[in-house]
């Protein structure tokens, strides 16, 4: 279900909205900078099966890891998301589509094989980077 974006409310919402990353957060930043000190290498913001609308942060391809990093206000975080007051339909709508868009991107992972991780963009970076690791070292063990 396409949602045709409704017009700014203001010229600084239009200028702070077209300034929102898609990727290289500084919560991707951080957490990829902790993995690589750690001697992970890995893929950057990457579908990590063909078809697959949704595009995960880190990627261990051989190890068929996915890691997503999700921002609290896009991905509806219960404890810091917020809903905007202007266009308050149409963001209710654009957020629970993000919401089910991750299950089902998850879900198809999972379907194929995949391990997902999913942690929010508060999440501490060296928690989310042990975690990470934790995953690897197991999916190494688990092929040996």
């Amino acid at each position: 279900m396409a949602l045709d974006n409704p017009p700014p409310s203001t010229d600084r919402i239009s200028a702070r909205m077209k300034r929102v990353r898609r990727a290289d957060t500084k919560p991707e930043l951080a957490v990829r900078r902790r993995l690589h000190a750690l001697g992970l290498r890995y893929r950057v913001d990457t579908a990590p099966i063909v078809g697959l609308r949704s595009r995960a942060d880190v990627v261990f391809t051989r190890r068929r890891i996915a890691v997503f990093i999700d921002g609290c206000f896009w991905h509806a975080c219960p404890t810091h998301g917020t809903m905007p007051k202007s266009n308050a339909e149409w963001w209710r709508n654009k957020l629970e589509a993000n919401v089910r868009r991750d299950l089902a991107a998850t879900e198809a992972l999972k379907e194929a094989g995949w391990t997902v991780l999913r942690f929010w963009e508060h999440d501490d970076p060296d928690d989310v980077a042990l975690s990470v690791l934790n995953s690897v070292n197991a999916s190494t063990s688990a092929t040996r």
